[in-house]
């Protein structure tokens, strides 16, 4: 089945105002007293910059007018002259306030951004490991990267652009309308209703294309980070130019969207360009008439020209922003829409922190399936006492990892209840519960960062000295020290600078650091070799003494020590003993154990036979 892409998990389009209504909190923050009077000055000023700019034709139309009149020398020498210096200083003062108005929002609108990203990125923190392993992490990525822009931009175009011209619209016709009569506030109005109407529709149809843009966009992105997370598989198969083909039909599809979109884009602004010059025209055709019949002066054509070039230019910009606006609100819409996904597992309301007594650990008729139409886990009930070591072990896919999921309450169990210290691990909270367990896994991935970091990541507030403690502990101290730059050497993508063994040690001192009171280990040593696979088995008997321990294992001379092994055959537990009682029994377990001893002897005659080979070559070329 195809992953799901992030977004809404409802059928069609988020509705615009809703998308909006999610936004409204972060600019007006619960208890940010301080970012709610921001706002409130920036609004002040807003108004007082678009006042200042209304004044300004009116100045330069009496300017004119003083300048057209017959009279003295100095009367056409001063009055002009305070008119301009009036000019001047309403021009200067609708830019100081637009200034200080953008200077004054500023912090509202980056505190929304990063209250936004946060709240998104805490809760994609708290959705089930199911919806992590459905969604493509690229594509969320994106979704939140493009999400958190789209908020700036809202929040700054549409306060600050959109609105103070629908202001400045709604003075310029009254100012029209009370100067020269409805007919011209009439023919703004309609230029400017006729002007919305055609961007409206038009850009409602073209959001279809930025739509299929965002989706190829995200997929292209999420299949580049895929293959580079994945370069040396790349290379082993030599696939590049398949990796090559897959990212290229990725911007195939974003190239046609996007030339779709563009052609569609013409089609708006020529539209736009016709309804403007329109507006424009009729406007001063009447204007003109006015001069001409002397009901109105020089300065009134001037004025009339002056406002309606003021008022219809910054349209043009105006149908940017609301395209601009559009596409925000498509690109919110998908990080907002993570927002609605339910998390699966959540805390119970009256939720408690777990309280550690010894650490018991008991599963009691556990069921479990990821699909109802399979099920993994089937009446699973076993008990680990406190301070001992119980083993699972079985094929793969007989449902080993889905214990140590399920204890970790990265899933709920579907039926029965799993215990510690008699505390039903439902009823306590999830981060209480986490920090009670501490895991080392089979594929140990690490941060791209020092290993200092990896292993106090266990505890970030630890101390250098405890970190080194752990790092003794988990017997790759002496590795660290011998590297160039010690404890800062960084590990590289997922931890790839360092070898399998290298990494598993970092892993447990990270978990010894956590010093949590039950440790898991899942199949912590299955990709090692024999020799290093020994160095880790030691580790771990070490870090585990005194603490309740569930180890899920393949090899089963990593357990033989447990005190007690369950063996697990499609989801039910069919044997449980210990080694020695398990081998005697005869049944899966002895059989398992005879085929991977014969397998191991086998190897060891091929390693034997090898190196009697090549101790022979030696001989004869001495």
């Amino acid at each position: 089945m195809r992953p799901r892409e992030p977004g809404p998990t409802h059928d069609g389009p988020r509705n615009d105002l809703k998308t909006i209504q999610t936004m409204v909190p972060y600019l007006w923050p619960a208890n940010e007293w301080t970012l709610k009077a921001r706002v409130v000055v920036a609004v002040v000023l807003l108004i007082l910059a678009k006042i200042a700019n209304v004044v300004v034709p009116i100045f330069y139309k009496h300017a004119v007018d003083a300048l057209s009149m017959t009279g003295t020398t100095a009367t056409i020498i001063a009055v002009p002259l305070a008119l301009l210096v009036g000019y001047g200083a309403a021009r200067v003062l609708s830019q100081a306030f637009g200034e200080l108005r953008d200077a004054v929002f500023t912090r509202v609108a980056q505190r929304a951004i990063r209250l936004a990203g946060l709240k998104t990125f805490r809760h994609l923190h708290a959705l089930s490991l199911r919806f992590h392993l459905d969604r493509k992490t690229g594509g969320i990525a994106r979704a939140v990267e493009r999400g958190t822009k789209g908020i700036e931009f809202l929040l700054r175009f549409m306060l600050f652009n959109v609105v103070p011209t629908l202001l400045e619209v709604l003075l310029v016709c009254g100012i029209l309308w009370n100067f020269y009569g409805w007919k011209y506030a009439f023919v703004s109005f309609a230029t400017l209703g006729i002007y919305i109407a055609w961007t409206t529709l038009i850009t409602e149809w073209r959001i279809k294309f930025r739509r299929a843009m965002n989706e190829t966009d995200s997929e292209a992105n999420t299949k580049a980070i895929d293959s580079l997370l994945n370069f040396e598989t790349v290379k082993y198969f030599g696939n590049e130019d398949h990796e090559a083909k897959r990212f290229d039909q990725a911007l195939m599809g974003y190239e046609e969207a996007a030339v779709k979109s563009g052609g569609s884009l013409a089609i708006l602004n020529i539209g736009q360009g016709v309804i403007i010059a329109t507006g424009v025209t009729v406007s001063m055709v009447m204007a003109g008439q006015g001069v001409v019949s002397r009901t109105m002066t020089i300065g009134d054509f001037v004025l009339v020209n002056a406002y309606l070039i003021q008022m219809f230019m910054p349209l043009n910009f105006l149908g940017f922003v609301y395209r601009e606006i559009k596409r925000s609100l498509t690109d919110m819409e998908t990080m907002f829409g993570l927002l609605e996904e339910n998390a699966e597992v959540e805390d119970a309301p009256d939720a408690v922190p777990l309280a550690i007594r010894g650490g018991e650990v008991e599963f009691r008729q556990v069921a479990f399936n990821y699909d109802p139409r399979r099920a993994i886990l089937n009446d699973i009930s076993f008990t680990v006492p406190p301070g001992k070591t119980v083993a699972i072990v079985g094929a793969s896919g007989a449902g080993k990892s889905t214990i140590s999921r399920l204890l970790f309450r990265f899933y709920d169990a579907t039926g029965g209840g799993i215990l510690i210290d008699g505390q039903d691990v439902r009823t306590v909270t999830q981060k209480s519960l986490r920090a009670a367990i501490g895991m080392v896994p089979q594929d140990t991935v690490l941060f791209n960062d020092t290993i200092y970091y990896n292993i106090a990541y266990g505890r970030p507030g630890a101390t250098p000295a405890e970190v080194e403690a752990a790092a003794r502990l988990a017997h790759i101290h002496d590795f660290i020290m011998k590297l160039p730059d010690g404890y800062q050497s960084t590990v590289g993508e997922r931890g790839l600078k360092l070898s399998g063994g290298e990494r598993q040690r970092v892993a447990i001192a990270r978990t010894v650091l956590k010093q949590p009171h039950i440790m898991i280990f899942d199949e912590a040593t299955s990709a090692l070799d024999s020799q290093t696979e020994q160095g880790i088995l030691a580790a771990l008997k070490e870090v585990s003494k005194g603490r309740t321990t569930l180890t899920i294992a393949h090899r089963l001379s990593t357990v033989i020590e447990a005190d007690e092994i369950l063996v697990l055959d499609q989801g039910a537990v069919v044997e449980r003993g210990t080694h020695i009682a398990l081998l005697a029994l005869g049944g899966k377990y002895a059989d398992m154990w005879a085929r991977q001893q014969a397998a191991a002897e086998a190897q060891l005659k091929v390693e034997a036979a090898t190196a009697s080979k090549d101790e022979k070559f030696s001989t004869e070329h001495a």
